[in-house]
């Protein structure tokens, strides 16, 4: 199967091309920028080390899409969710995990966002 064109990296005035957003010179800029000036600051406390391992075991538990499954479709899952979020009380447990593809972890994402508004 043919690959799809590299295309310019996201960051202002990079020329370099890529398969992804950034390229890799600006990859884990990118990602310490957003940390720093979009996210809140507590959320490092929260998604740190400990999440991760969480995480990464879930997915290996879980590793089809679990709204994907429902509907009949077997798509592998690349996000782990938080049924209730850890802002409004949730925790890291099993109960209140999710495995999701990236498409319906954003759609969930931002039905609540638009909930919230």
């Amino acid at each position: 199967m043919p690959h799809k064109p590299k295309k310019p990296c996201a960051f202002p005035g990079c020329p370099n091309l890529t398969d992804g957003r950034y390229c890799e010179v600006h990859a884990s800029q990118a990602n310490r920028e957003y940390n720093q000036y979009r996210r809140d600051p507590d959320s490092n406390k929260v998604y740190g080390r400990r999440w991760k391992a969480i995480r990464a075991l879930y997915l290996s538990k879980h590793p089809i899409c679990e709204r994907c499954l429902e509907a009949g479709r077997y798509v592998p899952a690349e996000e782990v969710h938080h049924i209730k979020p850890i802002a409004e009380g949730g925790t890291h447990d099993e109960a209140n995990l999710m495995s999701l593809c990236k498409s319906c972890h954003s759609a969930i994402t931002m039905a609540a966002e638009n909930a919230n508004h």
